[in-house]
């Protein structure tokens, strides 16, 4: 089972909202998921991005693969920059 960290969308017709989740990558875009690790809301000015940090380094940690479009949102919240920092051995 390959585990994605990607969006959901909600939300009426012209009035986006996106829920970042982690789901099966077999699943249908607004089927059902593992678990809800934030969102995103492009309709206000500026757009809303809110992400549990906690909850998406620990799925990171265990192998979810971010799309390209939760890779941006992720990378604009600051979480993938902790994750890289966290990766990479420490050096002496």
């Amino acid at each position: 089972m390959a585990v994605k960290i990607r969006l959901m969308r909600l939300g009426a017709r012209g009035q986006p909202f996106y829920r970042l989740v982690v789901a099966d990558s077999r699943s249908p875009r607004t089927g059902r998921y593992i678990e809800a690790i934030g969102y995103y809301n492009p309709t206000t000015e500026p757009s809303t991005i809110k992400v549990d940090e906690d909850k998406a380094l620990g799925w990171l940690r265990k192998g979810a693969r971010p799309s390209d479009a939760a890779r941006v949102l992720l990378m604009r919240s600051g979480v993938l920059a902790k994750w890289e920092t966290r990766k990479k051995p420490a050096q002496t």
